[in-house]
């Protein structure tokens, strides 16, 4: 059995209010055991038999399309991935600012990686890694000319996006080590 943490796209967002009783349910009715929810953003933590992550990844978005009536994009990982992701810090040693981290279904190609770099400026710098992109604003995020949607377009891939101090508290939450 393993845990994952499935980060959702368009929950309690751009007016669309989902109660987390209900995104269990919808969880619980697709067999997965100890289903959680953790802020009220879209992300739920349950455990599951399954062989490939992405194939579960669809199941849970069509189960959701199906109950919501739109399209939730679902990002799982596991919580040892969480783990590594928690921990990694690409932007040592210049001050933390405002650090978000995107989780995106695939790594996105060497071209487009480029063009999201060649974006940085001063105030606002990105780093991939994988199948996750570090973004640091220093400032006020409102000032920033990205967004998830602009990220997806320049990167080629769907993500979505969370503060990295609720990616860190998940990870302390439900450690690898249980």
């Amino acid at each position: 059995m393993l845990r994952y943490i499935a980060f959702l796209r368009a929950i309690n967002v751009g007016g669309r209010v989902v109660k987390m009783e209900r995104l269990r349910a919808v969880f619980d009715s697709l067999g997965l055991r100890k289903v959680e929810t953790f802020i009220a953003s879209g992300n739920v933590i349950f455990e599951a038999c399954a062989p490939k992550a992405a194939t579960l990844e669809k199941k849970i978005e069509q189960a959701l399309q199906k109950e919501l009536g739109y399209g939730v994009r679902t990002f799982l990982r596991t919580e040892g991935e969480l783990a590594e992701i928690a921990r990694y810090s690409p932007f040592q040693g210049a001050g933390d600012g405002k650090l978000f981290t995107g989780f995106m279904e695939a790594a996105p190609s060497k071209e487009a990686g480029a063009k999201l770099l060649g974006f940085q400026t001063e105030l606002e710098q990105f780093h991939l890694h994988g199948r996750e992109l570090y973004w640091r604003i220093q400032g006020n995020s409102s000032d920033s000319k990205f967004s998830g949607p602009l990220l997806e377009k320049t990167l080629g891939v769907a993500a979505t996006i969370r503060n990295a101090n609720t990616v860190r508290k998940l990870a302390a939450k439900y450690p690898a080590d249980r």
